[in-house]
């Protein structure tokens, strides 16, 4: 009788405390085909009435929403096998998620999973979220192209061990939250255009790590479209990136300041525009960067920055900000091999007339290329990042083409040293392998061109 009594007050503690909340047992069908939204939402909202557990998304199902929201102190557990996919009717997402925070964008405004103002909260597992994000299904036209995560001033989150595919437009999009942690991911976004993988906004204390990363678009964006939320403390290690536009996007979206971002021990491969594209454009100051460890193989800019004023962001005033500062960054234990590309391989960094990048380290640089620069080429000059030259987009490389270096083409930048900087040619190149323009206070120590050493007088200096 006694052995009776304990067993049935146990199982009353267990249902008491229980922090395992199936969406099974909330009524989800878990067919692939019923939308399961208010039930998926009612585990939710349970699970943060009792103070936080797991909502469990159960192995070998597919549970099909629109949008949910996450909550305080839960972890949205997708088991093994296990998908949650997003709804093929765009009404089926809310208007209540926020908003896409760049230009000419709504079309992008809703999402699939959202958070406002919650803390502690998790997304983990080994299963699988999925956008359904085809163009067959959602287009511009249509109506819109959800999001797949959207997280508005949270704190403390963190996604593990979790694959992200097939998003309508961007994989995720965080707001103006604090302490991130992003391991073990895969992302996958390529089924339509504007696939971002990881878009940190005006976000702080941020470690994203062996992670990949496979998408239609920007792999990792670090923004600041607030002046008031910086973004800054940024780590972003042991990660492998491929996709159709950039590694490594910094900026653009740059109301706010960007400070203290460390890359390392990660590689670049078959990108068709920039491993690292780092660009000032509203107002905000970038200081304090390192990139190290780096390995990159058809990646024809490795490193594309720029300092301009141009207008990225929804709320940007129509009168822009006076330009502060871009300073402090070391590039260093890079390899490059572009030797399957043409010649458009070299690093492009460039201020505006006196408005200088400043205190530019590029250290143990070993680059392999094509080649097939001529002498016509190296006679080109580039057009100035100004408004009027850029008209009403962002500063992209079709604006500027062919460089007139094979290496490194430098201009408007004071405080430039190039140290122990390596470039092979496949074929012959007519153009000089570094060219400085406009830079003061600059020094190339140890560069060498198929593994002869330069001398002073071949690097160009106007």
């Amino acid at each position: 009788m006694k052995n009776i009594f304990l067993l049935v007050l146990l199982s009353i503690q267990t249902a008491v405390f229980a922090t395992d909340f199936n969406v099974i047992k909330f009524g989800a069908k878990a067919d692939g085909i019923t939308k399961d939204t208010k039930a998926v939402q009612a585990a939710i909202d349970a699970c943060t009435k009792n103070g936080g557990g797991k909502v469990i998304i159960p192995a070998g199902k597919t549970v099909v929403v629109g949008t949910i929201y996450l909550k305080d102190f839960v972890t949205l557990h997708i088991e093994n096998g296990a998908t949650l996919l997003g709804s093929p009717d765009y009404a089926d997402y809310t208007t209540d998620t926020h908003y896409n925070t760049y230009k000419n964008e709504p079309h992008m405004n809703r999402c699939m999973i959202f958070a406002r103002n919650a803390k502690s909260f998790a997304i983990e597992g080994y299963g699988t979220i999925d956008g359904n994000g085809s163009p067959k299904i959602f287009t511009k036209k249509s109506g819109g192209r959800p999001m797949l995560l959207r997280f508005y001033k949270c704190n403390d989150i963190r996604v593990n061990n979790i694959t992200l595919k097939d998003p309508a437009a961007w994989t995720s999009a965080w707001l103006y939250c604090n302490e991130i942690v992003v391991d073990g991911i895969k992302i996958i976004s390529t089924v339509n255009r504007n696939g971002d993988g990881l878009d940190f906004d005006g976000c702080t204390n941020v470690r994203v790590s062996n992670s990949s990363f496979d998408n239609s678009d920007d792999s990792i964006c670090l923004q600041a479209s607030n002046a008031a939320y910086p973004c800054k403390n940024i780590t972003v290690t042991n990660c492998v990136f491929t996709t159709k536009w950039g590694g490594m996007r910094i900026g653009l979206a740059s109301r706010g300041d960007f400070e203290s971002v460390t890359v390392s021990n990660c590689t670049f491969f078959d990108i068709l525009d920039s491993g690292l594209k780092i660009q000032m454009n509203e107002g905000g100051e970038m200081k304090n960067m390192t990139f190290s460890n780096l390995v990159m193989k058809n990646v024809p800019r490795p490193i594309f920055m720029t300092f301009c004023q141009q207008r990225a962001g929804v709320d940007m005033p129509e009168e822009m900000f006076p330009m502060k500062a871009m300073h402090g960054f070391i590039f260093s234990d890079i390899i490059v091999d572009n030797s399957e590309l043409d010649k458009n391989s070299a690093f492009f960094l460039t201020g505006m007339p006196n408005h200088d990048i400043q205190d530019i380290q590029l250290n143990n640089i070993q680059m392999t290329v094509s080649g097939g620069g001529t002498k016509e080429d190296s006679k080109k000059t580039i057009k100035e990042y100004t408004l009027e030259t850029l008209g009403n987009w962002w500063p992209e490389f079709s604006k500027v083409g062919t460089l007139p270096a094979s290496g490194i083409y430098a201009r408007h930048i004071d405080g430039l040293t190039v140290n122990n900087f390596h470039v092979n040619t496949i074929s012959k190149d007519e153009r000089p392998t570094i060219v400085f323009d406009d830079v003061k206070n600059g020094d190339v120590i140890n560069a060498y061109s198929n593994r002869k050493k330069l001398s002073k007088k071949q690097f160009v200096k106007k």
